[in-house]
């Protein structure tokens, strides 16, 4: 159980997620949440999921470093990917639904990129991992039961992971704290290394 005592900085978490925030106080990290609220595209400008994380997560992790005097910031961005496309957040319900028709019967990759950004001293420190999720093959009928939950606003893919067992999605490679939108065994690592600065 991490304490403010290991860490000489205040943990900043740029994101309003509530996954990320959880996972975060499931851990035991004391943090201030500063959403970064930049525009975020809705296409892989160079083909590639990776990529596309590591920069959007470096973009949040700016936005928000650049305003702060002192502190670490912890930003992420996760989003589904499949058939070479980016899958994230819905717009509304329908977009809901086409999301969850296309992602229904499938095994697709889920990927989240993370920045740490120090200040005042401007350390960086940014990674990417993948999770393969398969979603079951959903009825007309669970698909509309579904939307009307409305679990899928602001979830990239247009789904929450639920714990511990989820009905329409198992985690078959990576790990579940990545699908929700924050690795958080790879993110101990990395503030870990923060720490000794």
């Amino acid at each position: 159980m991490a304490t403010s005592t290991q860490f000489p900085f205040r943990l900043i978490l740029a994101s309003g997620s509530h996954g990320r925030r959880w996972l975060m106080q499931q851990a035991g990290y004391p943090f201030e949440v500063k959403p970064s609220n930049i525009d975020e595209p809705t296409e892989a400008r160079l083909g590639d999921c990776r990529h596309y994380v590591g920069e959007l997560a470096w973009l949040k992790a700016e936005a928000v470093a650049l305003r702060e005097p002192d502190g670490l910031v912890i930003a992420a961005d996760t989003v589904g990917w499949l058939h070479g496309k980016v899958i994230g957040k819905p717009d509304d319900a329908e977009h809901a639904k086409r999301i969850i028709r296309a992602l229904s019967g499938t095994v697709h990759e889920l990927w989240t990129g993370v920045c740490l950004w120090h200040r005042p001293t401007d350390w960086q420190l940014c990674w990417q991992e993948r999770s393969l999720v398969r979603m079951k093959a959903l009825s007309d009928a669970e698909i509309e039961a579904y939307i009307h939950t409305r679990k899928w606003e602001g979830c990239s893919g247009a789904y929450a992971i639920e714990l511990p067992y989820d009905p329409y999605l198992t985690v078959e490679e990576g790990t579940v704290s990545n699908v929700i939108g924050l690795p958080m065994e790879s993110l101990a690592q990395g503030l870990e290394l923060a720490a000794r600065l």
